[in-house]
């Protein structure tokens, strides 16, 4: 097999959440292994859905990383990515980077073509470029993409919804290996037609160097505007319909005497600001820089992971780990017989999606009684199981054929 890779899909570094962060360091992870790789990719704009700086999401642009070569192709973007409209980014990234891909594919001729969900619009011209040459084919599964999208309502059912379906089964069959980030998400694969020896699961994983338990960062605080006195619920990660961030709403109205933390872009950015206006308890921030991020943690009394009930089992947020990583108690709106609720167990609390009741209640439980230290433990001892170093270890070795995918789980998949 070559040592030539080529990874395919709309999310890339220098994205600081999210899929393109993974992806990013996979890219790393193989070219610093000393394979020759070819990325295929959109402009950085994830999740604020904007071309980030020195980016402009309507050009073509070649980028050289030693020996990685990065072709960024246009797509469209808008403040607005809501309903139909969510679907023209992923849609539009699919046409203006098929000749890219195709080119790349037939010239470099690689020996294993790695595509990411999302996005699924890209998967077919990686499948027949990949077959041309006679390159093996990967599908990364970050997000059931075509399941999300009927969930949340991005698009309709009826006869829709099977073509959409059944053109997802047609692009499945045709990877030689799956790898997705749950064993939820591993079942619904198989359901969709994928051959249990096809697929893989390595979940997402968390840099255990930079994220670990540390006292509060008061300077850190005082920085972003936060008294040492203030109890800090606190939220990083993108701000859309999938996330549930409205639930947080819910709750600092109920709570005026817990200060929310939210950090992050998306959609629903602008209506926080709005809210955020007349509540004085709920505080918006941007991201923080990646170096600094194990600190911004530390800023939390307690972190708040809400989640719609239906987008349960079609993603795994990746924001998980760095929470689970940090020691701080771990609030989160899932139902037990989830993938999160299944992974977590009595580690962190749960309460039901979309009750903010509930999370008013657990919020004001966390404030009143101090941490278990049997229960940090325990989150320390889940995100032990999804460090970084051994994550990208296990993907590597199911990407390039190194370890077959019914083999025993590796330990970055012990608690999968």
């Amino acid at each position: 097999m070559s040592d030539s890779v080529l990874i395919y899909g709309i999310n890339y570094a220098p994205e600081l959440a999210g899929v393109g962060k993974f992806t990013g360091e996979i890219g790393a992870h193989l070219a610093a292994a000393g394979h020759q790789l070819t990325v295929v990719t959109a402009p950085p704009h994830y999740p604020g859905w904007r071309a980030g700086p020195g980016y402009s999401a309507g050009a073509w642009r070649t980028e050289r990383h030693g020996q990685t070569t990065v072709y960024r192709c246009p797509l469209y973007l808008n403040a607005e990515m809501r309903g139909f409209r969510r679907l023209l980014a992923p849609l539009t990234f699919a046409l203006s980077s098929a000749p890219v891909a195709l080119g790349q594919i037939l010239t470099r001729r690689p020996g294993v073509v790695i595509a990411v969900e999302p996005t699924l619009f890209s998967a077919p011209v990686a499948l027949f470029a990949a077959r041309l040459v006679g390159a093996s084919t990967v599908l990364h599964v970050q997000d059931l993409e075509v399941d999300a999208a009927f969930a949340m309502g991005h698009l309709g059912g009826g006869l829709l919804g099977k073509l959409g379906r059944a053109w997802e089964r047609r692009v499945l069959a045709g990877f030689d290996r799956v790898i997705t980030i749950s064993n939820k998400m591993a079942e619904r694969l198989v359901a969709k037609g994928v051959k249990p020896d096809r697929l893989a699961v390595v979940r997402n994983w968390v840099d255990l160097g930079l994220i670990q338990p540390r006292p509060v960062s008061q300077r850190y605080r005082a920085e972003l505007g936060l008294k040492a006195s203030d109890f800090v619920a606190l939220y990083s990660g993108n701000l859309g319909a999938k996330q549930g961030v409205g639930l947080l709403v819910e709750a600092a109205r109920r709570l005026p005497d817990i200060v929310f933390a939210v950090a992050g872009q998306g959609p629903m950015r602008r209506e926080l600001e709005a809210v955020a206006e007349r509540l004085p308890n709920l505080r918006l921030l941007d991201f923080q820089p990646e170096a600094r991020f194990g600190e911004f943690l530390s800023i939390a009394d307690v972190h708040v992971l809400p989640q719609e009930r239906d987008a349960a089992d079609l993603l795994l947020p990746s924001k998980l780990g760095g929470m689970l990583a940090s020691g701080r108690p771990v609030i989160v709106t899932a139902e037990p017989d989830t993938e999160l609720g299944e992974f977590l167990g009595d580690s962190c609390e749960l309460t039901p999606p979309g009750d903010a009741e509930a999370l008013a209640a657990a919020l004001s439980q966390a404030k009143a009684a101090p941490p278990a230290p049997a229960k940090q433990a325990k989150r320390l001892a889940l995100a032990a199981t999804l460090a970084k170093d051994a994550g990208l270890a296990a993907f590597a070795a199911a990407a390039l054929f190194l370890q077959a995918a019914s083999e025993p789980d590796h330990p970055a998949r012990a608690a999968a």
